[in-house]
């Protein structure tokens, strides 16, 4: 069944706004929520980027029904993985069946700031089965010591425990990627609605994992307002890999954006009020095989993207548009007992 979500945008809001939206979405009955995980914006247009783990806590106290993760984290440099398996158990404590873990390969971006070299993504790929390894032998509970290829853990125990891990999500947007998270994740994250993605994620392990998709749109009273929002907000849109992995600062965005057309920037974006265009951009999802979309909304106008949504979309996918009805939680529980999930990000 499919279950309708919403993104926590970290570049676009300080804590106390990704807070209120969380219990907004909750309460016009989005079902689950991803929160963005970086150390930079994309542009300086973008005024924020919290710490993440911070604001989860925060989110745990402000809903009650709605499952949320992280969309996505990259435990390869930046964070030792050792470390984000300490930060999702304490999650997942703070959310018992409502918190997952999403995975990526991440972006040079939030990752060159420890200062070291940004790998190649073949490598960064081996990394994060490591990383995924790394953090399931540390939630096996007791004292663990690892030594790999790119890891090393001395002697280390989680005492804050869930009574079951957090599930991990690994996203992907090409085939490799979709591979090893079929093959090592408990689920698929991903901004590609394409069959064939799905299915190499199935043929690799995931035939019964969840699917989640991620549909970026902008509702404003006109497509050309949100044509201009997305422009000033989120001139990223129509920026593709390799260079969306592999620029190193907020100005090199900026510097590429200024150079593209217009309607390149807009072209993968969802514009304006017309209920049908989202309706079908979501559906378009479904159709690929997706069982979990979530929405990003670029721009401020996140309260009435939230009720246009509640009125106008959530209704035709038969989601209860009054209050969150923690069906996402039972859909978690029972895809536990199929498999682990793993997300993964820009590889």
């Amino acid at each position: 069944m499919l279950e309708l979500g919403y993104a926590l945008s970290s570049e676009e809001f300080g804590p106390p706004d990704l807070i209120t939206n969380a219990r907004t979405a909750e309460s016009v009955g989005f079902q689950f929520a991803l929160i963005s995980d970086h150390f930079h914006p994309w542009t300086n247009q973008q005024p924020h980027s919290p710490f993440v783990w911070s604001v989860i806590g925060g989110i745990s106290q402000a809903v009650k029904n709605l499952s949320l993760g992280t969309g996505v984290t990259c435990p390869l440099m930046r964070y030792n993985p050792a470390i984000i398996a300490q930060a999702a158990a304490t999650s997942a404590v703070m959310m018992p069946g409502r918190f997952f873990l999403g995975l990526g390969t991440g972006e040079n971006l939030n990752e060159h700031i420890t200062g070291k070299h940004w790998p190649p993504a073949p490598q960064r790929q081996e990394m994060l089965e490591e990383a995924v390894a790394v953090m399931r032998l540390l939630w096996q509970g007791g004292w663990q010591t690892h030594r790999g290829n790119y890891y090393t853990v001395e002697q280390a125990r989680i005492f804050t425990m869930p009574a079951e891990p957090p599930p991990i999500m690994i996203a992907a947007s090409k085939p490799g990627s979709a591979e090893l998270a079929g093959r090592i994740a408990d689920g698929l994250i991903s901004t590609v609605p394409k069959r064939e993605l799905v299915k190499r994620f199935e043929q690799a392990g995931g035939k019964h994992k969840p699917r989640y998709g991620q549909v970026t749109v902008c509702y404003a009273s006109s497509e050309d307002e949100a044509a201009h929002i997305v422009r000033k907000q989120w001139p990223n849109a129509g920026i593709d890999a390799p260079l969306m992995t592999d620029l190193p600062l907020p100005k090199h965005f900026e510097t590429v954006a200024e150079s593209m057309q217009p309607d390149k920037i807009t072209e993968d974006v969802i514009l304006g009020p017309d209920p049908r265009r989202h309706i079908d951009a979501i559906k378009k999802f479904v159709d690929a095989g997706y069982d979990h979309v979530y929405v990003h909304q670029i721009g401020p106008q996140q309260s009435e993207f939230l009720h246009f949504y509640a009125d106008k979309v959530l209704p035709h996918f038969k989601v209860d548009s009054k209050s969150s009805n923690g069906s996402s939680n039972g859909s978690k529980r029972k895809t536990r007992h199929d498999n682990h999930r793993t997300d993964e990000s820009h590889a």
